[in-house]
């Protein structure tokens, strides 16, 4: 679609004869800081809530007919925010629909905020909520894990509003409440048997079998179907990722040893089979050639049936964070594809906004369908920032999640002035 001119023309004098940054300053003051039981606290909020309702009201009379959107752009979006978002609506002709949302190092950073969705963020999915855009929670945490911190960000109301999924697990189970037998599906329960066993097989020994270095050292998270392995110490600390490394290389034998069991076939050496076909991805390579561990096996040489399976799997490598085993046949796109059932989204156009190649599955899929758009903080894994680069180049800095969903939201409120327009 090509936007007329014109409304180029109107931001361009909107930014240039308001002064937006002040403007901002007391959108976000009566926002973020609501009026206290303080005297004092409550004055100051409506001094600045009547200064606000002034500014947009001289915005109103300047711009006829849609000064009020032109208001609300100015008082949440910064110059350069307004315009991607008339360019993305130029672009797409639509406003997004749905978000889709991971949450750790996207929505909140253990180095940038404290491990907290900033209050500003937390502030902006209300909005999108208020609006009647649906939530989708994308995440490879537990399902309690997800839930907890999320009503505590944004509140029970609307996590259990029926307009708010999650996503747990990178897509083992869908959880969204208010909607009868659908609240919770199972994905997991869908796999073949001989894969499910795999997973239980690897559960029941990964830490009864594990070397000190892993045993003593990590822990394994509560999930319901993935084996996740996490490091007793600090997340990201030297020490966390020699243990998660460490426990990457021992995961990748044991599940190549569980498969040969499942498989009962012989199979000469199961754990280099299963080191060549995990090394394909170039960070698991690496943390398997720091151990100076061949990766030179011939899958092919496999049997048949131990190729099967092994293709279904998949091993997740979070630096310093985490190793997992995780099913190829569930991935977070799955479980974005059924949280839109549920919700009943048949046309979605979403924001998609990841940092790892589990996200950048749902990118993909997003991309392919023609079904929305991405964007990922810049400490994302390389593959991520080169679709997202590649295609809207909506790249935030970390903690920073909030520049992206103002946009986004912006987008609608262009979409606003264009009906208005009509």
């Amino acid at each position: 679609m090509d936007i007329d001119m014109e409304q180029y023309d109107q931001l361009y004098r909107l930014y240039k004869s308001v002064d937006t940054t002040t403007l901002r300053g007391y959108q976000e003051f009566v926002d973020l800081f609501p009026p206290l039981s303080s005297t004092v606290a409550l004055e100051q909020w409506e001094t600045a809530s009547d200064r606000l309702d002034a500014l947009k009201s001289d915005i109103t009379d300047e711009f006829p007919g849609t000064g009020e959107t032109y208001a609300e752009i100015a008082a949440r979006l910064t110059r350069d925010e307004a315009f991607t978002a008339l360019d993305l609506y130029s672009k797409y002709d639509r406003s997004v629909n749905v978000l889709v949302l991971d949450v750790d190092e996207t929505l909140r950073s253990a180095g940038d905020t404290d491990n907290e969705i900033p209050r500003d963020t937390l502030y902006l999915l209300t909005q999108f909520h208020e609006a009647g855009v649906p939530i989708v929670v994308c995440t490879g945490q537990t399902l309690e894990n997800v839930k907890g911190f999320m009503i505590q960000g944004l509140g029970n109301d609307l996590v259990s509003s029926g307009q708010m999924s999650i996503v747990y697990e990178s897509g083992n189970g869908v959880f969204t409440p208010k909607h009868g037998e659908d609240t919770k599906r199972l994905l997991y329960e869908r796999l073949d048997g001989a894969v499910v066993d795999v997973f239980e097989t690897v559960r029941r020994r990964v830490l009864s079998e594990a070397p000190d270095a892993v045993g003593k050292r990590c822990h394994l998270q509560g999930n319901e179907f993935n084996v996740t392995l996490k490091p007793n110490a600090e997340v990201g600390s030297d020490n966390a990722v020699e243990i998660i490394d460490e426990s990457l290389r021992y995961l990748c034998g044991l599940v190549g040893d569980a498969i040969a069991t499942q498989v009962d076939a012989e199979v000469d050496d199961p754990a280099g089979y299963a080191r060549a076909y995990f090394s394909r991805d170039p960070e698991i390579l690496d943390v398997l050639a720091a151990s100076d561990l061949s990766t030179d096996a011939d899958i092919d040489d496999a049997p048949e049936a131990f190729r099967d399976i092994l293709e279904r799997v998949d091993l997740g490598y979070y630096e310093g964070d985490a190793a997992e085993l995780v099913s190829l046949e569930l991935d977070k796109s799955a479980g974005v594809e059924e949280a839109f059932d549920v919700l009943g989204i048949d046309d979605p156009f979403a924001l998609v906004m990841g940092d790892s190649k589990s996200d950048l599955r749902v990118m993909r899929w997003v991309d392919e369908n023609d079904a929305g758009i991405a964007a990922a903080p810049a400490h994302s894994s390389p593959d991520v920032l080169d679709h997202v680069s590649s295609r809207d180049d909506l790249v935030y800095e970390a903690g920073d999640a909030s520049t992206v969903l103002r946009t986004i939201y912006g987008i609608s409120l262009v979409e606003q002035l264009d009906e208005q327009g009509e």
